[in-house]
């Protein structure tokens, strides 16, 4: 029988094999990591040049999709969506728009709708063994990040209200000014899954 630190899988999949509580702290772990989004989003810098503010969003949705894998990073998104739209405190604050599901139809809402995906394909390739090292974890949060910008700025080009401004000036305002710490977002967040790995296999030695 293979260890589960050797095989393929998730981090939480290694963390509660064998434990006797394993889906209890799934369904807890899902919930943590919508409870982080939501506090993640608190911490918003509004840029006076775009209606996108800069938030820690990113790293939350990434990170919680390698850790719980595709599925339950998945529900984990859908479950912070849900609460937005319902109408609890859990986006970053707007200037433009209020709380509620008016916020999906405003200049973030391509981000936030992005969130589900971009933690499904980190998970996805997380399951496949792209976290357990540095080089492949960057590639694992590059691949949801980039889907986070693709439908981010997709949406603020052609649908964001009242009107969408155009590839142009949806690459100016939504892409290029959130690169930089974006790219050390990245960096910084592909560290964490390795040696998250690790301690598991110092744990199970």
């Amino acid at each position: 029988m293979k260890n589960p630190v050797e095989a393929h899988g998730t981090l939480l999949a290694a963390v509660v094999s064998g434990v006797e509580m394993g889906t209890a702290i799934r369904v807890a772990s899902v919930a943590l990591v919508t409870v982080l989004t939501a506090a993640a989003a608190q911490v918003s810098i509004p840029l006076p040049f775009t209606p996108v503010p800069f938030t820690l969003q990113p790293m939350v949705v990434l990170l919680g999709g390698a850790v719980l894998g595709s599925r339950l990073g998945l529900c984990a998104q859908v479950l912070y969506l849900l609460a937005g739209v319902s109408g609890l405190p859990v986006f970053a604050a707007s200037p433009l728009l209020p709380q509620g599901p008016l916020r999906l139809l405003g200049p973030t809402g391509g981000y936030l709708i992005s969130y589900p995906f971009a933690a499904f394909a980190a998970g996805w390739l997380a399951e496949r063994g792209f976290d357990r090292r540095y080089l492949t974890s960057v590639i694992a949060m590059a691949c949801g990040l980039a889907l986070v910008f693709a439908c981010g700025v997709t949406w603020l080009a052609l649908f964001a209200r009242p009107v969408g401004a155009g590839f142009d000036a949806a690459l100016r305002t939504g892409l290029y000014p959130f690169i930089p710490a974006d790219i050390f977002k990245i960096f910084v967040a592909a560290a964490v899954m390795p040696a998250a790995w690790r301690l598991i296999g110092k744990r199970d030695q």
